[in-house]
């Protein structure tokens, strides 16, 4: 017996959305650049920062095909957890760290030293308000973070805008030459595939797209003009940081994989001192509805989840304590998966997950959220229970860590919690 289809190449499809400043359409490779620059898409849709940005730079994680919480935080204290999974549960005997109620899949190994130093932790039972197993548009609900509303922008634009976000360079996607739908809207940002790679479309010997822009608009009003400064200083910035070869600090070495390397910019930026306000990185592939496998190496969801700690762990040596001290990394998913494993010894799209933090701002070494249990009588059609919003997670993040007074415009409707997930700076 197999587990059900699914059309998930089909369904995490991405679109690009028209953008409101020229620096959002000139991400490395977008094609059509200096279309639509006029009218209602520069209007008056500048941020100018007000001062110097103080808080930490906020890196989402974006693990997108359905994370299954359940198998990287174990709730080894729930008896109906190894009912449901006879074949893929991890055994209590490999797992590492957490404590009486969970404990940590043991491929999160490379992660282990940041959770007894309490800046690696995770929040269990954590989702979106109402149950929605379709790919695209719970991804979709994700990055928008405002359902019932008619809000139509992205959460880290409104995020950006609150705090006053003004280069381009505040806002990145990080291994995509699309900005994220997260940061859709008005506000500057860019998506690069890489630093080194780094370009305006088009712009090679004989055909100096970037000089002619920049004498373009030499002189114009400062609505056109702004915007194509936004892009010529975000360029420069950019190929003075290719030009110098980059080592990694303290000994980190990152795997040379997509996740990996997009980190590794990251790094590159925050200690290039760009002013990176929010980071978006990709790692994909988890939709695992068949073979996720035992806890041990060569098995689906073990080599996903050493790829991830490996890359995290890299990230967060690079950067050095002094350095975590002013980064927050949360992952989110688009839903968790079910409880039951399927005949074909995987997960099918459920509902409740986990979200990990790294950070000097983490209260790590422990699972917070309040856990409803595994037992029948407390799923949701057969999925964990959500009893914390993802956006409130965030929300105490953006709050405490990065100084934003009005959380409720980036998130409508949510209360900003005081979890205690989070310490304030």
């Amino acid at each position: 017996m197999t587990g059900p289809i699914c059309g998930c190449a089909d369904d995490q499809r991405t679109t690009m959305s028209r953008r409101g400043v020229l620096g959002k359409a000139l991400a490395a490779g977008a094609a059509g650049a200096f279309a639509g620059l006029a009218g209602d898409q520069i209007s008056t849709q500048l941020a100018f920062a007000a001062g110097k940005y103080t808080g930490d730079t906020l890196v989402l994680l974006s693990l997108r095909g359905g994370f299954d919480g359940l198998s990287a935080i174990v709730p080894a204290g729930d008896p109906a957890y190894y009912a449901a999974r006879p074949d893929i549960a991890v055994p209590k005997a490999k797992l590492i760290g957490g404590d009486t109620r969970f404990g940590l899949h043991p491929a999160l190994k490379p992660l282990l030293p940041f959770w007894k130093a309490g800046t690696f932790g995770a929040v269990h039972a954590v989702g979106q308000p109402a149950p929605n197993r379709s790919h695209f548009s719970a991804m979709e609900e994700l990055e928008r973070a405002a359902p019932g509303t008619s809000v139509r922008t992205g959460w880290l634009d409104r995020m950006l805008g609150g705090l006053g976000a003004a280069s381009p360079l505040h806002g990145v996607s990080m291994g995509s030459m699309m900005p994220a739908r997260a940061l859709a809207g008005p506000v500057p940002a860019l998506g690069m595939k890489s630093i080194n790679d780094f370009a305006m479309y088009g712009d090679q010997a004989g055909q100096p797209m970037a000089a002619t822009l920049k004498a373009l608009y030499a002189g114009a009003p400062a609505v056109l003009g702004q915007p194509a400064g936004q892009v010529m200083s975000s360029l420069a910035t950019t190929k003075a940081l290719a030009a110098k070869p980059y080592q990694p600090a303290n000994g980190a070495v990152y795997p040379d994989d997509a996740l990996g390397r997009a980190l590794k910019d990251v790094a590159r930026l925050i200690k290039g001192g760009t002013g990176l306000m929010a980071a978006c990185v990709d790692s994909g592939d988890w939709d695992l509805h068949e073979n996720l496998g035992a806890a041990v190496p060569g098995k689906r969801m073990h080599d996903k989840l050493a790829q991830l700690a490996a890359a995290l762990a890299a990230f967060a040596t690079d950067l050095g304590s002094t350095g975590m001290k002013r980064v927050t990394l949360v992952t989110v998913s688009e839903f968790g998966r079910r409880v039951r494993q399927n005949g074909s010894t995987g997960v099918d799209h459920g509902y409740g997950n986990a979200m990990m933090l790294l950070g000097g701002g983490v209260v790590g070494g422990k699972v917070h959220g309040r856990w409803p249990g595994l037992a029948e009588r407390y799923l949701v059609d057969g999925d964990l229970a959500v009893t914390t919003d993802y956006r409130a997670v965030i929300g105490e993040i953006l709050h405490k860590r990065c100084g934003l007074a009005n959380t409720r415009s980036v998130f409508p409707n949510v209360r900003t919690t005081t979890s205690g997930v989070i310490r304030s700076r």
